[in-house]
């Protein structure tokens, strides 16, 4: 997909069962600046690589990370040695990481397994290419003034957005989403830890921006960017609703897979934009149940922290379906 100089990358893993047109990079390339955002993992830096010498780009001014997830910046050291000079943006929480990657690994290990294997191990990006000064401050410029740094913790405490002119370079602030027969599908992703105030008020913070056009993490990019970040927000407080119902009524299946399995087949009946999953193709079906349990296991440790009086406020506020 091309957009004003942006070039959308696939980077799929041929060993993992519907991981296609899901992991994606972005290439920028002007007569001024050329970044990249969100480089993936260190498995399919060759073909971004390919993508950019493809282009032309024997420069590159910045890796942008959204957040330091291993789908996401895994191969951003491995990047960072076909172009020395480049600059990374990293969120502050996770430049520890991006250093010294081992305990990053160990977890990307002992969370996903055999998808972190099918990844690649997580290669340090030299200390002289994480630069800090501008990520330090909320809403900063670049030194191109057309890209600006919201910090958007909702999803991760190391995310952030970033606008670049009218677009808004979402991350996963907004959730995942995809094109489908029928229209868009969306899904949240709040994995472990979770806190619904901060997913609110990240997503608040790039609807004050009001962009025109917006790309979600693991998807196109796609026009009408308020009306999405909206559907957003109403499926952040419709699904934990549903968690909370789910726990209040004290059904058996209030944990692990029985509360996946319920909380499936809630969401089919009270939102329309998740149920498109059913109209996707069978392995991309099965990704999506994989990640749904991450989303699910997120807010309900969130619900399991708060009180039932406050249970019943943010249930009350949920509105109607979707």
């Amino acid at each position: 997909m091309e957009y004003k100089n942006l070039h959308q990358v696939y980077l799929d893993q041929k060993n993992l069962t519907g991981f296609r047109n899901f992991i994606n990079a972005w290439i920028y390339t002007d007569a001024r600046k050329a970044f990249v955002v969100d480089p993936g993992p260190l498995s399919t830096i060759p073909v971004l690589i390919d993508a950019l010498q493809q282009r032309g780009v024997e420069h590159l001014d910045y890796i942008l990370l959204t957040h330091i997830h291993i789908d996401h910046a895994g191969g951003t050291g491995e990047l960072v040695r076909r172009f020395p000079h480049t600059r990374v943006i990293c969120h502050p929480a996770g430049v520890k990481h991006m250093l010294e990657p081992q305990a990053l690994w160990d977890g990307s290990l002992k969370v996903l397994g055999k998808v972190a294997q099918e990844y690649g191990e997580i290669v340090p990006v030299p200390a002289e290419n994480i630069h800090l000064q501008s990520t330090l401050e909320d809403r900063a410029k670049l030194d191109d003034p057309r890209i600006e740094i919201l910090h958007t913790p909702g999803h991760a405490s190391h995310h952030l957005s970033f606008m670049f002119d009218n677009l808004l370079i979402a991350g996963e602030v907004a959730g995942v989403g995809c094109d489908t027969p029928v229209g868009n599908y969306m899904r949240p992703a709040t994995p472990p830890r979770f806190d619904l105030h901060i997913a609110l008020d990240s997503l608040h913070k790039v609807m004050q921006c009001q962009p025109e056009k917006m790309i979600f993490a693991h998807s196109t990019m796609q026009d009408n960017a308020m009306h999405w970040l909206k559907c957003a927000e109403q499926q952040l407080h419709l699904w934990v609703k549903g968690v909370i119902e789910h726990v209040e009524e004290g059904s058996d299946c209030v944990a692990g897979e029985d509360l996946q399995s319920a909380m499936y087949s809630w969401l089919l009946e009270h939102d329309s934009l998740f149920a498109r999953i059913e109209t996707l193709p069978a392995d991309i079906q099965q990704r999506e149940r994989y990640f749904l349990g991450n989303s699910i296991a997120g807010m309900s440790d969130y619900v399991a922290r708060i009180d039932k009086t406050r249970r019943r406020e943010i249930a009350a506020r949920a509105g109607s379906d979707i």
